[in-house]
């Protein structure tokens, strides 16, 4: 109880609840408005509630919240404790937040909207908010991009989809990846029981696109540099490293082939602004070095501890 006291007791708790609500804000707009009215369902929880709200009368934010729960009690027996309270969190609102966005904009008067302007979109589709599909389809993979982006980059997720392809791929030994696709396309073919092939077949595609654009979302957020630097001031460098940018790093004993020099190599893993800190000291201290820097996009381990317990304090 201590420690959940003291938890609440932080900025950092705080700071991050918030961004959980706004990147979850973003993700609960792309549902309402162009994933619920143009009835397209790409493999996610929101999709399968598309369908059971056309078959049950029940509202979709209602169906969310009702399996995000359900999906949350099978993720704590099946997948472990450790499971985050953030994706309780996130999961738990998403249906809340539509009914907000439905208060403060029905989709149905964003249609409105658009069909006064001179777009040239069919009039008559007035269920959709874009009028086409397969523009609905693209604005809702760009929201709900941002949205995981926002969430993935505080080590938190929208819950759901995630909890399903986390089971899959503890029970079938499938690679993180395929067990996403593989619930996001069992969750698309239900589609067949409301809507034409073709629609079916827009929301595998969009399923597909939206793995690619996180991806791509998450590689650029967690991209760090491999920082390698040869100097005789290697200890300068160290401390610097250690105790202002509070990062971990790695020496080596190395010797130049041309000419034959001892030397000590600094290697070290960096965020970009802590890496031009490194240069913006080297350049002010005016130490002679060497530096090879490359990306990295996957980093597991201790990476992070030393600087979240700085932070912490």
């Amino acid at each position: 109880m201590n420690k959940v006291v003291a938890l609440l007791g932080t900025w950092k708790f705080w700071k991050e609840l918030i961004i959980m609500t706004v990147g979850m804000f973003f993700g609960a707009a792309a549902v309402n408005y162009f994933l619920v009215p143009s009835h397209l369902v790409v493999g996610s929880i929101s999709g399968l509630s598309i369908v059971l709200s056309q078959l049950l009368p029940i509202k979709v934010s209602v169906i969310i919240v009702v399996i995000n729960a359900i999906l949350l009690l099978l993720a704590w027996l099946l997948i472990g404790k450790e499971f985050g309270a953030k994706t309780v969190y996130t999961a738990l609102i998403l249906g809340p937040l539509m009914d907000v966005w439905e208060a403060i904009l029905p989709a149905r008067k964003l249609a409105e909207m658009r069909l006064a302007s001179d777009m040239p979109i069919n009039p008559a589709n007035l269920s959709s908010v874009m009028g086409d599909p397969l523009l609905d389809l693209i604005c809702f993979v760009l929201m709900l991009s941002i949205s995981q982006a926002i969430l993935f980059n505080i080590n938190a997720s929208t819950g759901g989809l995630d909890i399903i392809a986390k089971i899959i791929n503890k029970y079938t030994h499938l690679d993180i990846g395929v067990s996403v696709t593989v619930g996001g396309a069992l969750i698309c073919c239900t589609a067949f029981l409301i809507n034409p092939i073709h629609l079916v077949i827009i929301g595998l595609v969009g399923t597909w696109v939206n793995g690619i654009v996180v991806d791509y979302f998450m590689a650029s957020i967690n991209q760090r540099k491999r920082v390698c630097v040869i100097s005789d001031e290697h200890e300068r460098l160290r401390d610097f490293i250690v105790n202002k940018l509070h990062r971990g790093c790695s020496l080596y004993d190395v010797r130049g082939g041309y000419t034959g020099k001892q030397q000590v190599e600094v290697e070290a893993l960096l965020s970009k602004d802590e890496f031009a800190a490194l240069l913006e000291f080297i350049k002010t201290e005016k130490i002679e070095h060497f530096i090879t820097a490359g990306n990295v996009s996957e980093i597991y381990g201790l990476w992070n501890h030393a600087r979240r317990s700085n932070k912490s304090k």
